[in-house]
C-alpha cells in the first residue's frame, strides 16, 4: 500500500443552501476544482464535511455522487466512521458498494471506550469489508484518544492500511512512522505541523486548507514528500497564518465562509454550527488576497 494516496488530500465541505438543504451541484462544482488544481485524493463527508449533521441517506448520497463525480480521475475517501460500531460498519458497507477508494474510520467519540474497545471496533469494521480502512485520530474533537500501541495492533489487520494523526503532536507521529510497517500510511491532519510530519517519513496531508488552496497545498505536499526540507519550509511558514485563521473557530465554520465569500460555495451551514463571528469574518477576509496570490488568481 506504500503508492496507494499520497500528497494532499482535501477534507472536502459540504455545500448548504442558506436553509440547510444539500447544494449538489455546488459539490459537483468543488469535485472538479480539486481535480482541475492536481489535489491528490478527497475526504467525502468527514468532519469537515460536516457528517455529524447529514442523515444516513445524505450521506450516502454525497458519497455515490463524489464517486460518480470523480470517475476515477481522484480517490474518494468516505468518512463512514460512528461512535456505534453496528453504525459504522452498515455505513461502511453501503460505502464500499458505491465503489469509495477507501474508508476514513474516526475514533468513535462521546463514549469514551477504552484502549481495547477501540481495538475490538475497528477490528470489527475493518473485517465487515475489503475495501481500505484509514483510522482518524482526533482527541481534541472525540475526548477518546487512540494509543500508538493500539495503532501498532491495528496495524496487523490487512485491510487497515493507514492512519489520519490529527493529534499535531510531531514526536508521537514520528514515533508512529518509526514503528509501524513501512508500508502503512501515516498521514497528518493538522496542517501547521504536516509539513513536519512528511519530512519524517509521513504519507501527505488531509487538510482543510486544501479546499481554499488547492494547487498550493498540492505544491507543499510534494516538496515535502520529496524530501525537500528548505523549500517545504519556507512554503509552510508563508502559509502559518492561513492554517491558523481557519481554526479561529471550530472547523469548518471559518473554511465554509471564507469559501462563500469566494464565492465557491453557498452559505449555508447547519446548526448547531454557526456563522463566524464578525470578528473572525474580518481575519478571514484578509485571507482572500493572499490565496489569490498563492493559487495564481
Amino acid at each position: 500500500m506504500s503508492e496507494f494516496i499520497k500528497g494532499s488530500v482535501v477534507a472536502l465541505v459540504t455545500p448548504m443552501l442558506e436553509d440547510g438543504d444539500l447544494d449538489l451541484d455546488s459539490y459537483r462544482q468543488l469535485i472538479e476544482f480539486h481535480i482541475k488544481n492536481k489535489t491528490n485524493g478527497i475526504v467525502a463527508v468527514g468532519t469537515t464535511g460536516e457528517s455529524p449533521t447529514v442523515n444516513f441517506e445524505e450521506h450516502l448520497s454525497l458519497i455515490d455522487i463524489a464517486v460518480k463525480q470523480s470517475n476515477k480521475r481522484i480517490p474518494i475517501i468516505a468518512g463512514t466512521g460512528a461512535n456505534s460500531t453496528t453504525e459504522a460498519i452498515e455505513l461502511t458497507k453501503e460505502a464500499c458498494k458505491l465503489g469509495v477508494t477507501a474508508s476514513l474510520q474516526v475514533v468513535p467519540y462521546y463514549n469514551k471506550p477504552s484502549q481495547d474497545g477501540l481495538y475490538q471496533h475497528f477490528r470489527k469494521v475493518a473485517e465487515a469489508v475489503d475495501t481500505p480502512i484509514i483510522l482518524y485520530n482526533v482527541p481534541g474533537r472525540t475526548v477518546a484518544d487512540l494509543a500508538n500501541n493500539t495503532v501498532i495492533k491495528l496495524a496487523e489487520i490487512p485491510n487497515i492500511i493507514g492512519i489520519k494523526d490529527a493529534t499535531g503532536d510531531i514526536l508521537r507521529g514520528q514515533h508512529l512512522v518509526k514503528n509501524l510497517p513501512e508500508d502503512f500510511l501515516v498521514y497528518s491532519g493538522d496542517d501547521p505541523t504536516a509539513v513536519a510530519l512528511m519530512l519524517l517519513g509521513g504519507a501527505g496531508n488531509i487538510s482543510v486548507t486544501a479546499n481554499v488552496l488547492p494547487k498550493t497545498m498540492s505544491k507543499l505536499c510534494k516538496l515535502a514528500l520529496n524530501s525537500k526540507s528548505y523549500e517545504a519550509g519556507k512554503l509552510n511558514m508563508q502559509l502559518l497564518h492561513i492554517h491558523q485563521t481557519l481554526f479561529l473557530e471550530a472547523n469548518p465554520i471559518p473554511v465554509k465562509w471564507l469559501m462563500a465569500n469566494m464565492r465557491l460555495i453557498p452559505k449555508g451551514i447547519r446548526l448547531p454550527l454557526t456563522p463566524p463571528s464578525e470578528s473572525t469574518q474580518e481575519q478571514l477576509k484578509k485571507l482572500v488576497e493572499k490565496i489569490n496570490f498563492f493559487e495564481g488568481g
